[in-house]
């Protein structure tokens, strides 16, 4: 049940991306095409995420010390930008248009989701 509402939580941050950051498009046919190629997108991002930030971290510890953790926007460039090149490949109507925009839209997401996340809880207390 958490990994679903994270799925959740993570689309509808990337919704809102689109919506605020230009150059971040989803371009479905209609309201049901875009929702399940946003759901697919948060899906590969929480993959790319999952799997790459933490060996990042460690293999790029020292630029992370050297930089006071500024180098953690970049990395999350990347990954965005990583993961608008998979979409592409399975040929999701997702596009990210170029470094600045990932920056920018990587910002977005993680500030979205993170509001999103303290409003809304991973799973019910005591149950």
């Amino acid at each position: 049940m958490g990994f679903l509402i994270r799925l959740a939580i993570t689309a509808l941050a990337l919704w809102v991306t689109t919506l605020v950051v230009p150059g971040v498009e989803v371009t479905g046919r209609d309201g049901a095409n875009t929702a399940l190629t946003l759901l697919a997108v948060a899906l590969i991002f929480g993959v790319v995420n999952a799997v790459l930030k933490p060996v990042i971290k460690v293999v790029g510890c020292v630029f992370y010390l050297l930089t006071l953790g500024l180098i953690a926007l970049v990395v999350n460039a990347l990954l965005f930008l990583l993961t608008d090149w998979i979409a592409r490949g399975i040929d999701l109507p997702f596009r990210v248009d170029g470094f600045w925009a990932a920056f920018w839209g990587a910002i977005v997401m993680a500030v979205v989701s993170w509001l999103i996340s303290v409003a809304v809880p991973d799973r019910l207390e005591g149950r």
